[in-house]
């Protein structure tokens, strides 16, 4: 049972986001990225919370580093959390002009084509890097069918908000809580989509723990049993932010030796996806969320085995 004061301070927060939504999607994109700067900015000073688990994990992964450091590191990634947010909120406004917005090298077109030209759909893996929420926005204007697997929000009206705008950019939305979601992923790829899923936080789901900045970090497994399962390929993705409202896509796509062992294949896959991923934080460190427990589940004793299971 959930207590009424914390009940009382979600529904606040959901009806002022209903409440100014309409206005924030209004707003020029320069001036609502400044706005969502100022936000993120105060933020860190507002909330202690979030500000002090991310300097611990900027710690973690940055033992070398000294405090100035983190906390210049930490204050910028809610800064462009902030940026993301506003950006999200009036991205009706622009998406006839994302293409412009964020770059696609031709290098990168083509790594997208040679994937899909192999029939079986693509596991396109992806981050809390940058505004990922623009990533298969701009994949989906290349023409390839677009999945994502996303969890539903605590409220339903924010769900229903997030469906709708991601449907609207012909982003489909699998959500993580439906009994069809595995039967779902399989068609989309069968059918030659993309299926987008977010694979650097500690959730509820079937896991592997794999190396995450020298440290075990347990990480879904989904998206390496799917390619295993599939034969699809895997690419990595994120989005990199080059100025205020100017992005830029980076790809690669993942490899991992395949022994014809389900288990091994896909845990390999997975550990390669997030060494990927842990290469684009540290480039960009103050892209990522670091007020998130990334380490908070931990390896039982003396063991160093997978958890979970794969996708059926």
């Amino acid at each position: 049972m959930i207590p009424w004061r914390k009940r009382f301070r979600r529904e606040l927060r959901v009806r002022a986001l209903l409440f100014f939504l309409p206005l924030l999607s209004r707003l020029p994109l320069r001036l609502a990225v400044a706005i969502g700067a100022a936000f993120g900015f105060l933020g860190w000073y507002l909330v202690p919370r979030e500000r002090r688990l991310s300097l611990e994990h900027l710690a973690l992964a940055f033992p070398e580093r000294d405090q100035a450091f983190l906390r210049r590191v930490g204050r910028a990634s809610f800064v462009n959390l902030g940026r993301s947010a506003l950006e999200l909120a009036c991205i009706a406004s622009y998406q006839h002009r994302l293409a412009r917005l964020v770059e696609l090298s031709p290098g990168d077109a083509l790594l997208l084509k040679e994937a899909h030209a192999e029939g079986k759909g693509v596991v396109f893996i992806s981050c809390h890097v940058g505004n990922w929420e623009l990533l298969a926005r701009r994949i989906g204007l290349e023409g390839y069918p677009c999945g994502t697997v996303a969890r539903e929000a605590q409220d339903p009206r924010l769900t229903a908000l997030l469906d709708e705008s991601r449907r609207a950019a012909g982003v489909r939305v699998l959500w993580r809580g439906s009994p069809r979601l595995a039967r779902d992923l399989l068609r989309l790829l069968r059918d030659g989509g993309f299926v987008g899923l977010l694979i650097d936080q500690d959730i509820d789901v079937q896991g592997y723990f794999v190396p995450f900045f020298g440290r075990p970090a347990f990480t879904p497994r989904a998206a390496g049993d799917l390619a295993v399962r599939t034969g699809a390929p895997m690419l990595f993705g994120c989005v990199h932010r080059l100025a205020p409202t100017v992005h830029r896509v980076t790809l690669r796509r993942i490899e991992a030796p395949r022994t014809g062992d389900r288990e091994q294949d896909s845990r390999a896959l997975t550990a390669a996806a997030t060494h990927a991923i842990e290469d684009e934080i540290r480039a960009r460190p103050d892209e990522w969320v670091w007020m998130h427990r990334r380490w908070r589940t931990q390896p039982p004793a003396n063991t160093s085995l997978p958890i979970g299971s794969s996708v059926e």
